[in-house]
């Protein structure tokens, strides 16, 4: 799902003073502010904690920018993404296991924007050796013009550093014609992003290419802790999952159905310009009692339309079955809590989940909640993160997406806010305590 945005923006290299408040029990680091009359600001946050030091961490906004930090985020540096193939949004940011970084994003090859018909050819994928700092020119998958390819995500293999990437392909974005479809792809590299194996066609099912509930979209993809490769997305009102058993080889015939999501994975929300629930899937590799569970996060509305709530579902068997859905967000009804994310810290299991809240507000005044749990997902606790609530404007576009990162009782969430017409990117310093190691 990219931005709507029509041009990149310029940034230069800047080093970011953190900005804690006395009061806030979790501190907020500003990452990135956009400049005053920007015609897109600095959002869909992406964030990773290097698997090999968690004082070094990369992150990425759209359209261009990527940051990194020595420091586990207490400041900031910046610079602009740049590649032949073009960047063009929807950044995603891993590390493998070895420390590197990976920023995967959407293709602009002609730097033309919406004008050019090569716009979203491929998936680029570029890699940092030196801490985020710096990126390569990068090497790219899916290229299948003039089909459109968007809305990528990556994941890493803890034992053979294999990268995988799943996304949506559409024969043309946002065609109205009832012959144009949608479907999830994948596809693995194996000698770190240097070459890309095929795509395959994951879902059993092709969608519309509105954009919309009826578009296959919003693939993850998680690692095993045995060469399994899992895949999870929303279509027609369900959130669907694949898996491979045999690193990729082969998949299932039938899509197995994870839940129902009532009312789809677009939905409205009072002061944001789009708004989406599509599914978020991890993987416990932790040597912990919970090791092989899968978990997916995602939003609805089954609760009406003026009540959306975060949702989990678990799965102990790789995905034949999974549980009832668990409500994350501990509120009473009728506030909406929304663009979730969660991540598990493979140290000890432990699970972490972002996502804007309006429990505390009758207006659109919004906060940034940290949810926890520290039992396989049977329970969760619920912590407002942010300093303060801001006020989103529905004139101001967004983002589609926030991330979190957790490693090593380290957890970095991030997320957008908007003060005054002006978007930023922020973090917060969470560590986890020792008593709950």
């Amino acid at each position: 799902m990219h931005s709507t945005a029509l041009s990149a923006r310029h940034l230069t290299s800047i080093l970011m003073l953190c900005c804690i408040s006395m009061s806030a029990q979790i501190p907020n680091v500003s990452i990135a502010t956009s400049k005053r009359g920007a015609s897109l600001g600095p959002c869909e946050p992406t964030i990773a904690i290097n698997l090999t030091n968690t004082q070094n961490i990369a992150a990425g906004a759209i359209l261009d920018r990527y940051y990194w930090s020595n420091d586990g985020g207490k400041t900031w540096s910046s610079d602009t993404l740049r590649s032949p193939h073009g960047v063009f949004g929807d950044p995603v940011i891993v590390s493998d296991y070895a420390g590197h970084f990976y920023y995967a994003h959407l293709s602009d090859p002609e730097k033309g924007g919406w004008s050019s018909a090569r716009l979203l050819d491929r998936i680029v994928v570029q890699k940092s050796e030196d801490g985020g700092q710096t990126y390569s020119d990068g090497t790219y998958v899916g290229l299948r013009h003039p089909k459109d390819q968007d809305k990528q995500w990556l994941a890493v293999d803890p034992k053979t550093n294999a990268l995988y990437c799943a996304w949506t392909e559409f024969d043309l974005y946002n065609s109205f014609n009832d012959t144009d479809h949608s479907r999830i792809l994948f596809a693995q590299s194996t000698d770190g992003a240097k070459t890309w194996s095929d795509p395959i066609q994951l879902s059993q099912f092709e969608g519309d290419c509105l954009d919309d509930d009826m578009t296959t979209e919003g693939a993850v993809p998680a690692a095993g802790p045995n060469g399994e490769i899992y895949v999870a997305w929303a279509w027609n009102q369900k959130i669907w999952f694949d898996r491979s058993t045999d690193g990729g080889k082969t998949w299932l015939d039938k899509d197995i159905v994870i839940a129902k999501q009532p009312g789809g994975w677009t939905f409205d929300i009072p002061g944001i310009q789009r708004c989406n629930g599509m599914p978020v899937l991890v993987c416990d590799l932790s040597d912990g009692p919970n090791r092989g569970t899968l978990y997916v996060n995602w939003t609805d509305q089954r609760r009406g339309k003026t009540d959306t709530d975060i949702w989990i579902a678990q799965s102990s068997n790789g995905g034949k079955t999974w549980s009832k859905p668990l409500r994350i967000n501990n509120d009473p009804k009728g506030k909406h809590q929304f663009l979730s994310w969660i991540a598990v810290d493979q140290s000890n299991g432990y699970l972490y989940v972002v996502f804007y809240d309006r429990r505390d507000y009758n207006d659109e005044r919004t906060d940034v909640y940290l949810a926890v749990s520290r039992d396989g997902g049977k329970s969760f606790t619920n912590e407002r993160i942010s300093e303060t609530p801001f006020d989103p404007s529905q004139a101001v576009f967004f983002g589609d997406y926030n991330h979190i990162s957790a490693h090593n009782g380290s957890v970095r969430p991030i997320w957008t806010r908007l003060e005054k017409g002006v978007l930023s990117v922020w973090t917060a310093l969470y560590e986890e305590k020792k008593e709950n190691k």
